[in-house]
């Protein structure tokens, strides 16, 4: 009979970890051992770990007029199979330095779209793809006006070139159905707004 196997110290047994290669993210492989559900102790496996920082996503909201701000820049991620690697996306940012995680939703908001964020509501945090990278991203949406918002931005200096759409909620949900908004952070982000906007625009529009 199968039992579940306990995270405990001796759980994992690391016996090498090396860095293969360090630039602005980082590559280790890493050999291992790890408890199977049957109790026993599995054999050696070896893995490759994308070590990079962990990462902001906000979604922010207007509930004045149910719409919501969208940038548009390229993704090298998307390049190979993609007919057009420019992804729209929600705002986000990695956290490299010592930020609180609200203060990187703010700075990045105002980065890549030169828009005001208030209030923040958490959504989740995930791994998007822990078979092979140890990032983090916590989820946000957030108040805004999109009064006059639209334009060209980012940073220069980091390569960004981001244009700043505003969609109605409702376009960008139906975006997210036929594919044209295919990144996880954002579909998640706005799937929640879909599920939770009736309460979220009341508390808000009473504010």
């Amino acid at each position: 009979m199968l039992k579940r196997a306990m995270n405990g110290a001796d759980d994992v047994e690391i016996e090498r970890r090396e860095r293969c290669f360090q630039g602005f993210y980082q590559l280790d492989r890493v050999e291992l051992k790890h408890r199977l559900f049957s109790g026993q102790m599995g054999p050696r496996i070896c893995r490759e770990l994308f070590v990079r920082p962990d990462a902001v996503c906000v979604l922010p909201y207007d509930p004045q007029t149910d719409s919501v701000v969208l940038v548009e820049q390229f993704r090298i991620g998307a390049l190979d199979k993609s007919a057009e690697p420019w992804l729209l996306e929600i705002v986000a940012g990695l956290i490299d330095t010592d930020e609180m995680l609200e203060d990187v939703a703010r700075r990045e908001a105002i980065e890549e779209a030169n828009l005001e964020l208030h209030e923040l509501i958490p959504v989740t945090s995930y791994y998007p793809s822990p078979g092979g990278s140890d990032e983090r991203v916590y989820l946000y949406v957030g108040r805004c006006s999109t009064e006059g918002v639209g334009g060209v931005f980012g940073v220069p200096e980091e390569g960004e070139d981001i244009r700043v759409h505003v969609w109605p909620l409702e376009d960008a949900l139906a975006a997210v159905q036929n594919g044209r908004i295919d990144n996880a952070a954002s579909i998640i982000a706005l799937q929640w707004l879909a599920l939770n906007k009736q309460q979220i625009r009341a508390d808000w529009l009473a504010l």
